[in-house]
């Protein structure tokens, strides 16, 4: 089967808009975690966030689009053109029905939603806008999307929280594989108003802190839950083929995925997250000693973060590997958050530094991990592996390494690429 590799990267995240803008902060350690501003969270137990500060749409999508658009679509759209710009793809280069979308997706347009129904509430229903109908939907991004840069191949959307970001761009390389010559995919959340606030409190694993330098630190003594953030990032997806004979600079190749279930307690209550690093590095045909760094997912409460350490720790042996998570700079962008590791893993190798996992200190008793903190650590570029989990019992592992395999996969390495997860009476 074809290679699917990728040419372009584009990032929105709260310590940086714009992908290099967004890399050197987070080289330097700069964490964008601070109170809420965009609205009153005072009456909230929660008030820390990673907000993208000094975003103005009009600077970025046309004027006829920003009453149509909730605040996530116009990262997407505005982060989506400058993955495009990155992996310079002509006008022309390919037929708009070998060109797609495929975007992961998880609370929808929140924002735009709060102020729709306060305009419903307040002054009637002629006062609430058309675009309502699908500004708050959250497989917008891919629609807009495909319809902004003319894409009229595979679309859709996947929705499995934060291991969204991973299994979008998954079924980019599947629809690369089946004949699509060039995906866009990602993911992109923003949720900063009452209405997204309290759907996030619901989970009951939001930190309640209020010192921006203890609030979210995973795998560390004073765990205690997750910092929201705004944003995501995108990445072009293309056939290798496609790409070398076009010259284009390749950051990756997606080499390995897989996806696991969680199953409910009351049916066993067995945990995949492991069985979807194992079938990743299966997929990819490589062992756990060809991976040279792993993004984890680091959910920031202390029974998840010994779960996915216990895994990591089982599949490369106690601190055989380096372990970051770099969010602890950002907060978690559910499907967004996966997407900005995997751009931050593709900068990781071009630059031969794994980025930080900020404001940790002590790491837990019983994590045998090398968590890397303080500052960048250099290392011999190689394979590295994304980590990412959903509320529900969602598990993904991305696999990524440099340059271009041949574009002949064997069929055994695709086994584990399913769209189905494996698991037993989840629910």
């Amino acid at each position: 089967m074809t290679a699917a590799v990728i040419t372009g990267i584009g990032v929105a995240a709260p310590n940086g808009f714009g992908t290099e803008n967004f890399w050197a902060a987070t080289l330097r350690g700069e964490s964008a975690i601070r109170p809420v501003r965009r609205f009153d969270v005072s009456g909230y137990p929660a008030r820390l966030g990673g907000e993208l500060d000094g975003f103005d749409p009009a600077d970025h999508i046309p004027s006829r689009l920003l009453p149509q658009t909730d605040r996530m679509t116009q990262f997407a759209l505005a982060a989506s053109a400058w993955a495009l710009a990155d992996a310079r793809v002509e006008p022309g280069a390919y037929e708009a029905t070998e060109t797609g979308v495929a975007m992961a997706g998880a609370f929808g347009g929140f924002e735009y939603g709060q102020r729709e129904l306060e305009n419903l509430w307040r002054s009637g229903p002629e006062h609430v806008s058309v675009y309502m109908s699908f500004a708050w939907f959250y497989a917008v991004n891919t629609g807009q999307t495909s319809i902004r840069h003319g894409m009229r191949g595979p679309a859709g959307v996947i929705v499995s929280d934060q291991a969204g970001g991973l299994d979008a761009v998954a079924q980019a390389r599947r629809n690369i594989r089946k004949g699509s010559r060039l995906m866009l995919s990602g993911g992109f959340e923003s949720s900063f108003c009452p209405y997204g606030w309290v759907a996030r409190m619901s989970g009951g694993t939001l930190s309640t802190g209020d010192d921006p330098r203890t609030a979210y630190v995973p795998f560390d003594v004073g765990a205690r839950g997750y910092v929201p953030g705004e944003g995501g990032a995108v990445l072009v997806v293309e056939d290798a083929a496609g790409a070398r004979r076009r010259g284009a600079h390749i950051h990756g190749e997606i080499a390995g995925y897989a996806a696991t279930f969680d199953a409910a307690a009351r049916h066993g209550g067995a945990r995949g997250l492991r069985r979807a690093v194992e079938g990743a590095l299966a997929d990819a045909q490589m062992t756990a000693a060809d991976i040279g760094v792993v993004f984890a997912d680091g959910s920031g409460t202390p029974d998840e973060d010994h779960a996915e350490a216990e895994a990591i720790a089982a599949v490369f042996g106690p601190g055989a590997v380096p372990v970051t998570v770099p969010k602890t700079m950002t907060g978690r962008m559910s499907s967004g958050g996966a997407s900005a590791d995997l751009a931050c893993a593709l900068l990781a190798m071009r630059d031969g530094l794994i980025p930080p996992t900020v404001n940790v200190r002590t790491v837990a008793a019983g994590a045998q991990i090398d968590l890397v903190t303080g500052g960048p650590r250099r290392w011999e570029p190689g394979a590295a592996l994304v980590i990412a989990r959903g509320r529900g019992g969602f598990n993904s592992a991305m696999v990524l390494r440099r340059g271009t395999a041949s574009p002949d996969v064997s069929a055994e390495a695709t086994s584990n690429d399913s769209d189905i997860r494996t698991g037993s009476g989840g629910e």
